[in-house]
């Protein structure tokens, strides 16, 4: 009677049983994009392996020839799972690149046998292939700032609007882009979706982890979704005439706090991250640009513990190291902060409801901060160091 009940259930109910089909449930992102490399990320539903497709921007058809794969692979072996990450090296600079991902699912791999399944791809037939384009060497510079979106899309859609976000040459998070992260799913429908519909497939974006990333079970995960050009999560880069460094603020409570759980290890972590520091402002990419730009979720100012680590650990190597200005988040309110004794380059805390666009060219640079409605708030000027 039980089999005959199951049988019954399985004949009325196919759809409850049937196996969903490979599919890309996340499109294609960039991350990491330097003058010579870029790495491509995005998701299948089901394991599987994975590739992009590159060619030139030329005036060819993408099917014109066959086109030279880059497996998403780790010590000899293609990856088999369902994030997909390939690097791409020895680019050249300031040149247009188009793309396109694969992926091919595996459905058994026993001794030495493998059986594939289904593949899938990005449309380069009825629509235009992806592309990016390589820095190189550029006299101008744009790029805007959002924080503290906490999965408010709406929101998110409305500043990148607002700041221009076609004549953007990247885009910065600058943390505290959800509440916490609990899932891939909770993590890409809070934001990160968002991004890619608009212009994460194409268009750079840089990110800074909050202290809301580090929280959630699947925080630990983050890096797999955001590498770096130093494979860590404060790392430095450099556009034309301008050097970055991206800090990774960590919690603002003390690591015993009831909230962490005795999971997190903040200071050691902060700690660890000051000694590369030292050696990251001595580079000559950001020792010797014209403009110096640190970015960093917690200001180094307010009181909690986390933003008194930054102020220790980090500033007394900014202030030797000739740092124009500081962009953070955090405080979901605007705060200027102008150059002082402790603090020797100012400020800027942008809102949770504002945008920061910044314009940089060799002789002047701006901030400005830019609300909702499109209007400029408050505008700082920058001007370029000496080298």
């Amino acid at each position: 009677m039980k089999k005959l009940l199951t049988l019954f259930l399985l004949a009325a109910s196919p759809v409850l049983y049937a196996q969903e089909a490979l599919k890309i449930t996340h499109l294609p992102y960039i991350q990491g994009l330097t003058d010579s490399s870029v790495t491509i990320l995005w998701t299948t539903n089901r394991a599987a392996t994975g590739w992009v497709e590159l060619a030139p921007d030329d005036s060819s058809h993408f099917y014109k020839t066959e086109r030279p794969k880059f497996f998403d692979s780790q010590y000899g072996f293609k990856r088999v799972g369902t994030v997909h990450s390939v690097e791409l090296k020895h680019l050249v600079p300031g040149t247009q690149y188009r793309y396109r991902v694969y992926s091919q699912e595996v459905l058994k791999h026993e001794g030495v046998q493998v059986e594939y399944g289904r593949t899938v791809a990005t449309g380069v037939y009825r629509q235009q292939p992806l592309s990016f384009k390589t820095p190189g060497p550029v006299k101008t510079l744009s790029f805007a700032v959002v924080n503290d979106i906490h999965g408010r899309n709406e929101v998110l859609n409305t500043l990148l609007d607002k700041a221009d976000l076609p004549a953007m040459d990247f885009v910065v998070f600058n943390g505290d882009m959800v509440d916490n992260l609990l899932s891939e799913q909770q993590m890409f429908d809070g934001f990160m979706d968002t991004a890619i519909k608009r212009f994460a497939s194409e268009k750079p974006m840089y990110y800074a982890r909050g202290n809301h990333e580090t929280r959630g079970p699947f925080a630990i995960e983050y890096p797999v979704y955001f590498p770096t050009p130093t494979g860590r999560l404060y790392y430095e880069f450099s556009r034309g005439n301008t050097g970055f460094i991206v800090l990774d603020c960590g919690e603002d409570k003390p690591d015993s706090d009831i909230e962490y759980s005795g999971i997190v290890d903040m200071d050691h972590y902060r700690t660890e991250q000051a000694e590369w520091l030292k050696k990251a402002v001595e580079d000559p990419k950001f020792k010797n640009a014209a403009y110096k730009i640190v970015i960093c979720h917690m200001p180094p100012f307010g009181g909690w513990h986390g933003e008194e680590e930054i102020m220790s650990k980090f500033v007394p190597i900014l202030n030797k190291a000739g740092v124009q200005i500081m962009l953070s988040g955090h405080f979901h309110r605007q705060v200027i902060r102008k150059a002082d004794q402790a603090i020797h380059f100012p400020v800027i805390v942008n809102s949770n409801n504002n945008a920061l666009r910044v314009d940089l060219n060799e002789t002047k640079g701006s901030v400005k901060i830019i609300d909702q409605a499109g209007k400029v708030v408050e505008e700082i000027p920058l001007s370029p160091g000496r080298r």
